[in-house]
């Protein structure tokens, strides 16, 4: 029995180093231009403790705002999909060099969690002064609260610099609730995501709340249109599966979600993803740690490019 326990957990560290490879070769881990690609051990040496300050503070934040996880996943994503993961989206407008990306449709009243994500950077600021990047924290955060959600781990891979500049235009064009899935699988693929990582990415709705105006069912009598509505009825505060049972029931939320049951197109190409992964919760939290890391990789700023923001909301010009 001890020895078959030991081989289960040999299998199961190899399957994780396998997704990361596979992550890394499906997508090309990029390289800064010293040929370095993005480690998980970038900080083992220059700020060691970087995981457990990140985790402290959304573990704090999450005992007054039990959201908070599901918010921080979703900066991760909305920053990766506007010219690559280099927390462009933190930002604050300071014209008329930067326009933030914070007030496009798609993240308007809607993108949350930049109080906490300044917590984070004081807290790493304060234990390792200008070397961990505002893109990283985002990965970092993002994972981490799939974590303590109940979701599954990965070894997130680091070294991303932060940019100087914002991206309005694209972010204007970001993932919304009501896109078709035709316009949808066109958004993923144009950072080179494809069907799986859209089905499985889109998992992340699986916890947290969405304003009722952007349901499918839209505010009842008496709610105001910023009223908040659970993601996943059943279980709405915990990183599961049932978010894909509600779908083959009929009772996503949101119209993108759907659709990728519904759409003219997924009988052949998400709908089986969605049924596969409602049946498979451990089949959906292995592609759901590969996509992430797949996400992750799109376009960061790496080497000497960009910079390490001491404050997030702002480039370091002028500190």
């Amino acid at each position: 029995m001890a020895a078959s326990s030991s081989f289960s957990l040999l299998a199961a560290h190899c399957a994780v180093l396998l997704l990361i490879a596979l992550a890394g070769a499906a997508h090309g881990h990029p390289r800064s231009a010293a040929g370095s690609p993005l480690s998980s051990t970038f900080y083992d040496a220059s700020c060691p403790s970087a995981h457990d300050v990140v985790r402290r503070v959304i573990q704090d934040a999450r005992v007054t705002d039990p959201r908070i996880p599901a918010s921080l996943i979703r900066l991760h994503f909305h920053d990766c999909f506007v010219q690559g993961c280099d927390a462009s989206l933190l930002l604050d407008d300071d014209l008329p060099a930067i326009q933030t990306e914070k007030t496009v449709p798609a993240n308007n009243n809607s993108a949350r969690g930049f109080e906490v994500i300044d917590e984070i950077k004081a807290a790493l600021e304060h234990a390792c002064p200008g070397i961990v990047s505002c893109a990283d924290m985002l990965a970092l955060a993002a994972e981490i609260s799939v974590e303590l959600a109940g979701g599954p781990r990965w070894r997130v891979l680091l070294g991303r610099r932060d940019s100087t500049t914002t991206n309005v235009q694209s972010a204007r064009n970001l993932p919304n609730f009501f896109d078709p899935l035709d316009v949808l699988q066109e958004k993923f693929r144009n950072v080179n995501l494809d069907d799986t990582d859209l089905v499985t990415l889109q998992g992340a709705h699986t916890f947290g709340k969405v304003q009722c105006q952007f349901t499918r069912q839209n505010c009842t009598d008496g709610q105001s249109s910023g009223a908040l509505e659970n993601l996943d009825q059943v279980t709405p505060n915990r990183f599961d599966n049932k978010y894909y049972g509600n779908l083959l029931h009929g009772r996503a939320q949101l119209p993108s979600d759907q659709v990728m049951l519904s759409g003219p197109a997924a009988v052949t190409t998400t709908a089986p993803i969605v049924r596969r992964f409602a049946g498979n919760q451990k089949d959906f939290f292995r592609n759901f740690a590969a996509s992430m890391i797949k996400m992750g990789n799109i376009s960061p700023l790496t080497g000497k490019d960009g910079e390490i923001r001491k404050n997030c909301r702002r480039v370091n010009k002028g500190y």
